[in-house]
């Protein structure tokens, strides 16, 4: 068995092996090296347009959390969950690479698989965890000679687990070669607090005036608690203490670490991190990492950054909800929606029937859209006001369901011909007779069904899990009859399973080509989608739905075929608070799928004179399906978070699991996390792979006015990549209202910036440009914060939630702002305020796109200094598997 990895260039003779030197050129075809043949790898990077050149991204398949990182006899390990199966996540398991340098990774044979019973049934997953050397052999599982590595995971038991189904607990797997193969332990598993939510162990060697011991850390996850054990082997372990709930407690905590460091690098002033990864909650919504200052004596640690204290309120009261009534407040409901509807007949008091507690409103009521759980929907208006300052602030809490912009409330189809009768045929008569043709397991009196789905129009829609006796399992297709296309556009409802290998989709079928397709969005619920179909105008062409696929999601449903002159509108599963100015929402929020309100602010200086109105919208049944709102102000000062109050390892969208490498060093820690974000995790738009790893970076403890804070740069190593005499800077630049291209480019490279805002409100530059879109990075003087506004970066509808600005707050010095900006091909990683803030976001440009570029707005600015660095990308190289892994339960 051969295996291809992902290798980047080097200039440095510690990589023992044979490299073949990329041209300058990224486009230049990348060399094979090694004694593998061309058809057994892969097709090399640059043929891939997102594959990241700098970091570390799995051969194929599905990636999500950094596992296990340890330093060992000089080379860095790298393990990670993953699913060697296929591209979303599932059969979790750990991959492994390895590197000399954190930059240049081998990846190596599958580490520890899913456990399987004698029925080849799953019955362990291998969730989260860390990787430790154990030099003294204290836990018996090696030799003096050959002490063991030893890792410690969680075992997520399947329901096919004959004694521990559905249960969470700590296990442990050790290797005698160099972490090459791993043999799972036969006592496992090793701590088991009989919970279902108890995980992702991080483990570290305690040396202090309590004693030497083994110390873990792990989560009960929804309980937003870490939780101390000690052992003197690494197997028998006895319960230490528990820290938390503390700052943010959205959604769950998850993947936790804790570490010395000195303060400015002083061995007499030493505190300790406490890392905290939750999900959802952070402060860019989804998932993200927080991180606690304070002390660790063994047994306890006692946290001196917890905030204790809101943001007090900013501007003047628009409207409290504290009188009892809706007032002048519009409430309109789903037309013979149960009961009161989703806000009920007054303001709510608080938590409601059902509901988890609510928390982070002002006075005696709010706006709660928990009436009745999820299910009801509606919305609730405000009285006209003329926008009169430059902010609008409120609380908003509840579902992170963003508004969809030219999205409808309701579910009405485009004006046209119905097609195939809208499957409402009459009792008794199924599709065959309508001369549709079916094939495999799709039987005729089986559809069309009345069963299965939401938001399908009348009582029949085509599903597939009902077609055949073998629900997500059915396989075949189901054809149409032919029409004449004599209209520009094809739309129809469709939900169900997603897939992007074709196995599972509508197609629009001319001349036996499919020239359209369409796939679900794992939901029951149906959407509208549509195919522009006017280039087919006169052909004859036939609707098909093929479902191949199997196992979850296998399934499709399709309901109400409209040929016709506009496309259908998509439905906005929104519950969202809006600013509406002539009839069209300007501004949009929404809550972080968290039962706390936070505040929020709307810069509306560009609007001033104008009538406006709020509506909160409550249009989604589902999960999260509800909205919270209170204390409506207008100010000239923009409301504070106050999850930006916390202490944030990164305030952007694809952050996560962030924790450090093991054995590498005490001055400063090593950090890496994963970059992607469980909202849209399995939806990036990538091919044969899924996801990749943050660059590798240094943390170090520094004074600031707030107290000891992180400071991160990555790590120097990166310089070696850097191809200095290639670099282009440009100097004093003024930088007028509007955007300009700049005489340089680039899509792997280093950039560094000064800016003067001078006279503007913003400014900034923009990277990964092309003919239609570009991500721009910037700095807001009337916000204070720096962004990344990746809103217009390119791909963004893959997933409602992925368009996005992040923001974190930055102080310029007398107007000025630095940052420092790694663009590699399909993200962005800033640092800034000297490494005390980071925004990193995954963005998928459009093909080519390498323009860079300078922007203002409501003003000019001064582009002091700016310098591009190509930085050397990578190479594909095949490798043998190495002497067989294995892992024996």
């Amino acid at each position: 068995m051969r295996h291809s990895v992902l290798r980047k260039t080097v200039a440095t003779a510690a990589i023992a092996v044979s490299l073949v030197l990329l041209s300058a050129s990224l486009s230049t075809s990348l060399s094979l090296v090694g004694s593998a043949s061309a058809e057994e790898v892969d097709p090399d990077p640059a043929t891939q347009q997102y594959r990241p050149l700098l970091h570390f991204s799995p051969e194929k398949n599905w990636m999500n959390d950094p596992n296990g990182m340890v330093l060992h006899e000089g080379t860095y390990h790298l393990f990670f969950q993953h699913n060697p199966s296929g591209t979303r996540w599932g059969n979790m398991s750990w991959g492994h690479a390895t590197s000399p340098d954190l930059l240049h990774w081998d990846e190596q044979p599958l580490a520890i698989p899913q456990t399987f019973d004698d029925q080849g049934r799953a019955i362990e997953d291998i969730f989260s965890g860390s990787v430790v050397s154990d030099p003294t052999n204290s836990s018996g599982l090696g030799t003096a000679d050959n002490p063991p590595l030893v890792a410690l995971y969680t075992s997520a038991y399947t329901p096919h687990h004959p004694t521990l189904a559905g249960r969470q607990a700590q296990s442990l797997a050790y290797s005698l070669d160099d972490g090459q193969t791993w043999t799972k332990y036969a006592g496992n598993p090793v701590l088991d607090r009989g919970s279902s939510n108890f995980r992702d162990p991080k483990v570290f060697w305690y040396d202090g005036p309590a004693g030497a011991y083994w110390v873990m850390l792990a989560v009960e996850a929804p309980d937003h608690k870490v939780v101390l054990y000690r052992s003197d082997d690494l197997i028998d372990w006895t319960h230490l203490s528990d820290f938390g709930p503390a700052n943010a407690t959205g959604g769950i905590w998850e993947c936790p670490d804790l570490f010395p460091l000195p303060v400015d690098g002083d061995p007499d002033n030493v505190k300790w991190v406490m890392v905290v990864n939750l999900n959802p909650g952070s402060v860019a919504g989804g998932s993200g990492g927080q991180y606690f200052v304070g002390d660790f004596d063994g047994t306890t640690f006692t946290s001196e950054s917890t905030v204790t204290s809101d943001p007090a309120p900013v501007g003047t009261v628009l409207e409290d909800f504290d009188d009892g009534s809706w007032g002048q407040w519009q409430v309109a409901n789903e037309p013979g929606n149960w009961r009161d509807g989703p806000f009920g007949t007054s303001p709510a008091t608080g938590t409601l029937p059902g509901q988890n507690p609510v928390s982070g409103f002002r006075g005696a009521g709010l706006v709660n859209g928990f009436h009745d759980g999820d299910w009801p929907v509606g919305t609730l208006t405000s009285p006209e006001f003329t926008i009169e300052k430059d902010f609008v602030n409120f609380l908003v809490g509840g579902g992170r369901h963003p508004h969809v912009p030219g999205g409808q409330l309701g579910n009405q189809p485009p004006a046209g011909d119905l097609l195939f009768e809208g499957f409402e045929y009459p009792e008794g008569v199924s599709m065959v007779d309508r001369g549709w043709q079916l094939t495999g397991d799709f039987e005729p009196a089986r559809n069309p069904s009345t069963q299965g789905g939401d938001f399908y129009l009348g009582a029949k829609r085509v599903n597939t899990w009902e077609g055949g006796p073998r629900g997500d399992d059915n396989t075949g297709t189901l054809t149409s009859p032919g029409f004449v296309i004599d209209d520009d556009h094809v739309s129809f409802l469709i939900g169900g399973g997603k897939r992007t290998d074709g196995s599972l989709q509508a197609e629009l079928v001319v001349d036996g080509e499919v020239v359209r397709s369409a796939t679900g969005a794992e939901a029951g619920a149906l959407n509208w989608s549509g195919w522009d179909v006017s280039a087919l105008r006169g052909s004859t062409a036939r609707v098909r739905i093929v479902d191949q696929a199997t196992g979850g999601w296998g399934h499709l449903t399709f309901d109400h075929v409209v040929l016709g002159p506009e496309p259908a509108r998509v439905r906005s599963d929104e519950t969202s608070v809006n600013l509406v100015v002539d009839g069209e929402v300007v501004r949009t929020a929404t809550g972080a799928d968290s039962e706390t309100l936070d505040w929020h602010s709307w810069d509306v200086s560009g609007l001033a004179g104008k009538q406006a109105r709020v509506q909160v919208v409550d249009n989604n049944r589902f999960g999260w399906g509800h909205v919270l709102a209170d204390e409506l102000r207008v100010a000239d000062e923009p409301a504070r978070s106050r999850l930006s109050a916390y202490e944030w390892l990164d305030w952007g969208r694809d952050y996560y699991a962030a924790v450090t490498f093991s054995g590498a060093g005490d001055d400063e820690r090593l950090m890496l996390g994963w970059m992607n974000n469980w909202d849209y995790a399995n939806d990036i738009p990538t091919s044969t792979w899924r996801s990749a790893m943050s660059l590798p970076r240094e943390v170090r403890l520094v004074t600031t006015p707030e107290g000891p804070r992180l400071r991160q740069a990555v790590v120097p190593q990166i310089e070696d990549l850097q191809r200095r005499k290639a670099a282009s800077r440009v100097t004093k630049r003024p930088i007028q209202e509007g955007h300009a291209a700049l005489p340089m480019s680039g899509d792997v490279v280093q950039i560094d910036a000064v800016l003067d805002l001078g006279s503007a409100s913003s400014a900034g530059i923009s990277v990964l440009g092309g003919s239609e879109s570009s991500t721009r990075i910037g700095y807001d003087s009337r916000r204070r914060e720096l962004f990344v506004d990746r809103t217009d970066s390119g791909v963004t509808a893959f997933h409602p939630a992925f368009a996005s600005i992040e923001r974190a707050p930055v102080p310029s010095r007398r107007g000025v702002v630095t940052f420092r900006v790694y663009v590699d091909r399909a993200s962005v990683e800033v640092f800034s305020g000297d490494g005390l803030t980071t925004i990193t976001d995954q963005v998928f440009p459009e093909a080519g796109a390498r323009s860079i570029g300078v922007w203002a707005e409501d003003g000019t600015a001064l582009l002091k200094s700016l310098t591009v660095t190509p930085l050397a990308p990578a190479m594909w190289t095949p490798v043998r598997a190495r002497g067989g892994a294995q892992s024996r339960p």
